[in-house]
């Protein structure tokens, strides 16, 4: 059985949602020789060094997120992307412990074919961020503010491409404009769009909402 790790023990004594679910998926986690550390501030499960899976609570479920969730066949159609534009991770959601139990069987099954996809190597090819469409309303405003660019070209990928999308899914310029009039001061202080500007939230460096309690736009 998998060391169980004492900071996933105070991860789930002290978790206020699908306490007893995350358990018996911890459980069956344990059974399968991975690696078990805290990560992001949640439970996350390791194989020769490389992240496999992590384990989420939100308000209507809780999740196994496999970090390479796109390779796996899903044999049994359980896998489910956690946004529209996610690439690679892939989740199961469950919400009881008798549906996690009914399903013990293939939730191994699923961890065990996550462990033969990292033992090949195999990766995900990514889409780059040049592959996502430029708002010229962005461009525009690059050339306005040099400075702009900079902080955004300084962003880690991963947050310039959640920018890119969320601009680019406005269908009309003025929505584009007012959103990325929005975001600037945010970008300027190398901030992503679902990181902490308050300084209050418990899952620093990114948002969990305490804005909103302490009566902070966002």
């Amino acid at each position: 059985m998998t060391y169980q790790n004492p900071k996933v023990d105070e991860y789930l004594n002290l978790s206020k949602r699908w306490q007893t679910e995350m358990v018996q998926l911890r459980i069956i986690l344990l059974s399968c020789p991975l690696v078990e550390t805290l990560k992001w501030r949640q439970p996350c499960y390791m194989f020769e060094q490389q992240n496999l899976i992590i384990l989420g609570a939100f308000k209507a479920f809780c999740v196994l997120n496999f970090f390479k969730g796109a390779l796996l066949q899903d044999a049994h159609g359980l896998l489910k992307k956690p946004g529209e534009h996610t690439q690679a991770g892939r989740w199961m959601q469950f919400a009881s412990v008798n549906e996690i139990i009914e399903h013990k069987g293939i939730i191994q099954s699923y961890v065990y074919e996550a462990i033969e996809i990292e033992k090949a190597g195999l990766k995900i090819t990514l889409k780059k961020n040049s592959d996502y469409p430029l708002p010229g309303e962005l461009e525009k405003k690059w050339n306005e503010l040099p400075a702009f660019k900079r902080a955004f070209e300084a962003l880690t990928p991963g947050r310039q491409r959640a920018y890119l999308l969320y601009f680019s899914a406005a269908k009309q310029p003025q929505t584009r404009e007012s959103r990325i009039e929005k975001y600037l001061p945010q970008i300027l202080n190398g901030k992503g769009i679902n990181d902490c500007t308050c300084g209050h939230s418990k899952k620093f460096p990114y948002c969990d909402g305490s804005h909103k309690l302490i009566g902070i736009s966002k």
